[in-house]
């Protein structure tokens, strides 16, 4: 295959699977994150360089918001928001923080390719990006792994910044002055 053709397969994939995303689900994300106190985000391995890039994006349009595990991020209250990203939604790490979260009366939105995993079942907001996981034998993409996940939630999270900058009102320009300027 030249890249091309392998180009035009993956944005094909691309294609079929967000346009199988319910965008009431990315609504009612959009709502949850303005509704938020504080924002946190987790996710593991690639999917949590998306989660991470989705959190720069909302730092730069001025929320309140942290990576989990980063050694200056506090601690979440209720009335916060923990965003996971977790293609099959039982990575341990990300269930326990979901769990603790709960127990603390924080809110819960997870993006995932299993809503009646652990998260999603602790979850009150969820986004079904309908993937393959990264363990599976079998499934409609020709990308390994998680590949096709990650991709999407990417997408999905920068639509969704799009949908809070027009509801914000909110142009590029203004999200600058909150860009990194030390580098």
């Amino acid at each position: 295959m030249n890249m091309l053709t392998v180009s035009s397969s993956i944005l094909q994939e691309l294609d079929r699977t967000l346009k199988a995303v319910n965008s009431d689900e990315i609504e009612a994300l959009t709502k949850q994150i303005t509704e938020a106190g504080n924002i946190f985000v987790a996710g593991a391995g690639r999917s949590g360089l998306m989660m991470r890039a989705f959190a720069m994006r909302l730092m730069h349009m001025g929320f309140h918001v942290y990576v989990v595990g980063e050694t200056v991020t506090p601690g979440i209250a209720e009335g916060d928001l923990l965003l996971i990203g977790s293609g099959s939604g039982e990575t341990k790490t990300l269930a326990s923080m979901a769990a603790k979260a709960h127990n603390i009366k924080a809110t819960i939105g997870v993006l995932t390719i299993a809503p009646d995993s652990t998260i999603g079942q602790l979850a009150s907001t969820i986004v079904h990006i309908p993937a393959v996981t990264k363990d599976s034998t079998s499934g409609s993409s020709n990308q390994p792994m998680g590949t096709l996940f990650e991709q999407c939630l990417l997408l999905l999270l920068d639509a969704t910044v799009l949908r809070l900058m027009e509801n914000m009102k909110l142009q590029g320009t203004a999200m600058y002055n909150n860009h990194a300027n030390l580098e």
